[in-house]
């Protein structure tokens, strides 16, 4: 079909005049109008711009999907440089090759891991991504069937590749999807090689791919997943401690691929009354009966027809898993028999490293040369409870497992005990080097088990740590900001908090400004000093009471700011614990208000 350029870029121009396309879509839109490397793609943009589907085409190319926290993530759409389809996955697959045969050292062994979760169009990107590796010269290991985030990281590792690909968009909606990038070592792409891969990955004219059954047939792909799961479980098994095994348990995938996993794992660890949750049970990318359609365990109403389900049975504990397997979620009644409640990922943090580091003290494996790993975003209480341990805490990280990864290997993974993140993302063994929701799940259990042998509940534990270490109430509120207008937004927001910070919020007055990207510290006075961080877009706010705090960061992954807030009282002054929770969360509901105000000023 032979294309009129020069009406459609006056009809792109056109509706750029009219407010209708922001100049930078028009930008990338003529590009994949003009360029050879998109001649596929032009008869379909053009139909677009013929159909006047604006709103589409601005969503679609207003800007370049980048490498964010956890990848190249965004909504499927058969065309754009802000979608995912198989132009962006194919030529991230293709720049993340060629960095990496520029980039390692001869004799490596050119090897590249790939899996795939239960999302639509997973399977189909990862064999693209294959065809993409073996046409570039690399061995591809294909874990074959839906499996985990964190199997992939182990299986980078296991079969010695120089990098690794897993296509999941984790917990966002069902519209979604995303390729994560591993590198040597099964640490998620980090600086200075993220930047290189980009780089690559714009510069990509044509994109090499050799048929997936001509690559199976030459052997090029090697199916791995058997060998794989048995090794991987095997490695998660031993992080396990003996003790009471006592514990009805309701787990779910949330139509992920968890159940290949976690199942196996808890039986063979002990726990022989597991029930898999049969609505959630099915491998289904529709997500089709949890609340919304997101599977994300951080959300409450996810558990509600679980905790349903665990009243009927009499169940102890609920566990549940995301997509990809890799963060996890638990709810537990509040006492023996009573109301169910859901526990948040600090809270989670918490119990795992406490639980980890005194049964790691009980069997003398624990010294001065042990350390655990969080983010700048995850609870201080973390850092207080390792603290009493006699155990290292690096928490200077900021918001991605990556940068836990990281620091296990700079670190030494001899010393490593624990990695947390807010967002439901732990690991413990040095087996992968991404959060495993399986090991955080057998160990949740575990901890239960012994909990209830002592007449007791999760939430019970979660009291008597803070009567030990004082009350800590953390609270994430996103503010979602979809679309080209919704950056702007975002600019806006970050630029007012660097150069006019609130002098309070919440009616606390702010003691300081630490800013990540410019890494200078400023007072509402104006004085300022450096700050000693990696850079970062993310503003985190000190208020004069010690331990109360706030941050304030774009996501790296999802259209929407996000607002971390943290309210503390020592444990020497508490009273009642439960006046103290209340008065705590008041506090956080104050400041959320107040940048609720902030953002709709702008």
């Amino acid at each position: 079909m032979s294309l009129d350029l020069a009406a459609l870029t006056t009809a792109v121009q056109k509706a750029v005049a009219e407010g209708k396309l922001t100049q930078p879509a028009a930008d990338n839109i003529r590009i994949w109008l003009n360029e050879p490397r998109y001649a596929g793609y032009a008869e379909s943009v053009a139909e677009h711009i013929a159909g006047g589907m604006w709103k589409q085409l601005d969503d679609a190319f207003w800007t370049v999907i980048p490498f964010g926290t956890g990848g190249r993530r965004g909504k499927m759409y058969p065309i754009g440089c802000n979608a995912i389809n198989d132009r962006t996955i194919g030529e991230s697959a293709q720049g993340l090759a060629t960095y990496v045969k520029k980039s390692v050292a001869p004799g490596t062994n050119m090897a590249c891991a790939i899996g795939y979760d239960t999302r639509h169009r997973s399977r189909e990107f990862a064999e693209l991504c294959a065809e993409v590796m073996v046409a570039n010269g690399f061995q591809v290991y294909f874990l074959d069937g839906y499996r985990s985030t964190p199997e992939v990281s182990y299986t980078v590792r296991y079969k010695n590749c120089c990098c690794g690909i897993m296509v999941t968009a984790s917990h966002n909606p069902p519209s979604d999807n995303a390729v994560k990038a591993y590198w040597a070592g099964g640490v998620q792409v980090l600086p200075p090689h993220d930047k290189g891969v980009i780089n690559e990955v714009m510069a990509c004219e044509a994109i090499a791919r050799t048929p997936f059954a001509e690559a199976v047939k030459a052997g090029k792909v090697t199916f791995c997943q058997e060998e794989c799961d048995a090794s991987y479980i095997q490695a998660v098994l031993s992080q396990s401690f003996a003790g009471p095994r006592d514990l009805k348990i309701i787990y779910s995938p949330l139509h992920g691929v968890g159940a290949a996993t976690v199942m196996p794992i808890l039986e063979r660890d002990g726990f022989k009354n597991v029930e898999l949750f049969g609505p959630h049970a099915e491998p289904n990318g529709d997500f089709p009966n949890v609340p919304g359609h997101v599977s994300n365990p951080e959300n409450p109403q996810v558990f509600d027809a679980m905790i349903e389900r665990a009243k009927q049975t009499v169940a102890d504990i609920i566990l549940a898993t995301d997509p990809d397997a890799d963060r996890v979620g638990v709810a537990a009644q509040l006492t023996p028999g009573g109301a169910w409640k859901t526990i948040n990922g600090n809270q989670i943090g918490v119990l795992l490293v406490d639980y980890v580091l005194e049964r790691r003290k009980a069997a003398g494996s624990l010294g001065p040369q042990n350390y655990v790993v969080k983010t700048l975003v995850t609870t201080e209480m973390i850092r207080r409870i390792a603290d009493s341990y006699g155990v290292k805490t690096m928490g200077n990280l900021h918001v991605g497992f990556k940068w836990i990864g990281r620091t296990i290997d700079a670190e030494g993974p001899a010393g490593f005990v624990f990695g947390s993140e807010e967002s439901h993302g732990y690991l413990t063994g040095v087996h992968a080097r991404d959060k495993d929701a399986a090991v955080a799940a057998m160990l949740l259990a575990e901890l239960a088990a012994r909990v209830k042998a002592e007449g007791k509940t999760l939430h019970q534990k979660l009291e008597s740590l803070s009567w030990q270490h004082g009350c800590h109430v953390e609270r994430l509120y996103n503010q979602s900001l979809p679309g080209s207008e919704g950056m702007a937004t975002m600019r806006k927001l970050m630029e007012k908090l660097r150069t006019a910070p609130p002098k309070t919020l919440g009616g606390l007055k702010v003691r300081q400004a630490r800013d990540f990207l410019t890494l200078t510290t400023k007072t509402p006075t104006g004085e300022t000093k450096p700050l000693d961080a990696e850079k970062a877009d993310m503003i985190m706010l000190d208020f004069e009471q010690e331990g109360n705090y706030v941050a304030v960061r774009p996501s790296g992954t999802e259209p929407k700011v996000k607002y971390y807030m943290f309210a503390y009282e020592p444990a020497e002054q508490l009273a009642n614990l439960d006046d103290t929770q209340a008065e705590l969360e008041a506090r956080l509901t104050a400041i959320e208000k107040d940048f609720q105000a902030l953002a709709a000023s702008l």
